[in-house]
């Protein structure tokens, strides 16, 4: 049974801090190593990227405007380094193959969860990772992307209910519209290449609503695609990659859950499901704005685009 958000730890963070000795206070002394050490692998870069923004950041900027850090030093003969929030804070490990947290405690954890913040951190950085790779440039960028998705997701409600995969949703509250939208999505822009057997229906390959006695460790073990997804129980959402959760957020921010998806494409370069792909291309182009090269460009994803610029006549 999945508790409500507010009760939600990280629990992957959680237990190894706890296993560790780690408490709150001493987070801030952690050095990069350390943090590597206690977070390793490349699944959780944007884990360590947060932990270290959480108690440094504000060090680094002090630092930065410190009238005696002239010519690399510190004012105590040390040479600093500048921080580029664009760029990796550290090299991928040798052994990336970290202990897998147990799923079942993320939605229905033992207790109250002692770093909060983190897990909010998590959500930001990702998403601050997206915009240094489409537009670094653009302090907006956050703001336009959501601005961009509710223009295309209200449009796509039309274009549901054109096509008879959505009903009228005068009388659903936004959880619920949210959801049957996500569930819509696939069929909308469909992809030519039929999902895996095991998975079922191509929304699978990126929503999956928990059962209320499904097991999720269980569920993402075997689930036959490697990518994002959206897991969604009684009043709260975790999105884990293979079977690792990464980030979990109350259920009522359902509506922004498209745009954490695309965030981890984007930040872990991970291949979209062929059975998805022109679904993922569609929301690339149209709600990202960034252009599909020609050569990626397929039949599928083509028809789909011109078959929606024309609803939406353009």
């Amino acid at each position: 049974m999945c508790r409500s958000a507010s009760t939600w730890p990280h629990a992957f963070a959680t237990e190894k801090m706890r296993a560790a000795n780690i408490s709150e206070a001493l987070l801030p002394t952690l050095s990069r190593q350390d943090i590597r050490d206690l977070f390793p692998g490349p699944e959780h870069f944007l884990r360590r990227k947060a932990t270290w923004k959480l108690f440094h950041k504000e060090q680094e900027v002090q630092q930065a405007a410190s009238p005696n850090q002239e010519n690399g030093s510190n004012g105590r003969g040390l040479a600093t380094v500048q921080v580029n929030p664009c760029v990796s804070e550290t090299p991928w490990p040798s052994n990336p193959t970290p202990p897998q947290p147990d799923v079942q405690e993320i939605l229905d954890p033992p207790r109250t969860c002692s770093y909060p913040t983190l897990n909010m951190l998590f959500i930001l950085t990702v998403m601050d990772e997206l915009r240094c790779i489409l537009d670094r440039s653009n302090p907006d960028f956050i703001s336009d992307l959501k601005t961009s998705w509710e223009s295309f997701y209200g449009k796509a409600q039309f274009y549901g209910v054109f096509k008879k995969l959505l009903g009228p949703s005068t009388t659903q509250d936004k959880v619920t519209r949210s959801m049957a939208m996500m569930k819509a999505l696939p069929e909308m822009f469909p992809s030519p290449v039929a999902p895996p057997k095991n998975l079922g229906h191509a929304s699978e390959a990126m929503v999956h609503i928990l059962e209320p006695t499904e097991n999720p460790n269980t569920y993402l073990q075997r689930r036959p695609v490697f990518s994002p997804v959206l897991i969604i129980c009684d009043s709260s959402c975790m999105l884990p990659i293979g079977s690792t959760p990464v980030i979990t957020f109350p259920k009522e921010n359902i509506d922004t859950a498209v745009l954490y998806l695309l965030a981890y494409y984007y930040t872990f370069h991970l291949t979209y499901p062929k059975c998805i792909a022109t679904l993922l291309s569609v929301l690339q182009s149209e709600v990202q704005q960034d252009a599909i090269h020609d050569r990626d460009a397929t039949s599928s994803y083509k028809k789909a685009l011109s078959e929606w610029k024309k609803f939406i006549g353009e």
